[in-house]
């Protein structure tokens, strides 16, 4: 189990590496203009990783991993929810700066979190890099919730004007789904589940 949960870590630790590279290099050779592509450059890999990390929950449940669930839980459903539903369905968000912002915060994080796990599962523990993985989600883990919410913010209007998501129930049924609230509902359930988080100070690692 700890030689699966070590590659698990390696694959998590590559593919963050790639995009958090990727995103520096581009900005270093063209600027703000890569901004605009960063969904589009990025995405796929990004998708790839957050569907990936689903597995973390299921390490949870079965006692291979000692973290606690509900903390972990909540990252990795925000993030589904902001990738996948917001940020992927809507393609005039995908252009928007909040998206590199966010990929940004989120690939940080994640190349420490999956380097430290990688040296613990060999029983190998560097102060500096022990020290970064439990302090820097102190300030950065609130600007990534902030950045989740300004991304849904931003999306309402496309969602308001293209119906995405948006279902009317046919007769019997008297009532409608209209998407753009259950996003404005998900964004109290966003921070509240972040401060639920925050309570349980739970580090950037297993």
């Amino acid at each position: 189990m700890n030689m699966y949960l070590f590659v698990y870590d390696l694959m998590q630790f590559c593919g963050h590496s790639w995009i958090f590279t990727n995103m520096i290099i581009r900005f270093m050779t063209f600027g703000k203009d890569s901004l605009a592509d960063t969904f589009h450059s990025i995405g796929l890999v990004m998708r790839l990783c957050q569907l990936l990390s689903v597995l973390e929950m299921l390490h949870i449940l079965i006692g291979i991993d000692k973290s606690r669930l509900l903390p972990r839980f909540l990252q990795i459903t925000e993030r589904i929810i902001v990738l996948f539903v917001v940020i992927n369905s809507q393609e005039e968000v995908q252009g928007k700066y909040v998206v590199c912002v966010l990929f940004f915060l989120w690939n940080l994080l994640d190349v420490v979190r999956y380097t430290y796990n990688m040296l613990a599962r060999m029983g190998l523990y560097y102060l500096p890099l022990t020290w970064l993985n439990f302090s820097l989600c102190i300030p950065f883990y609130p600007l990534s919730v902030l950045a989740e919410g300004f991304a849904i913010c931003v999306s309402l209007p496309y969602f308001e004007s293209f119906g995405t998501y948006s279902i009317k129930l046919p007769f019997p049924f008297t009532f409608s789904i209209y998407f753009p609230y259950v996003l404005k509902m998900y964004l109290l359930v966003l921070f509240a589940g972040s401060s639920n988080k925050a309570s349980y100070q739970m580090p950037c690692s297993v």
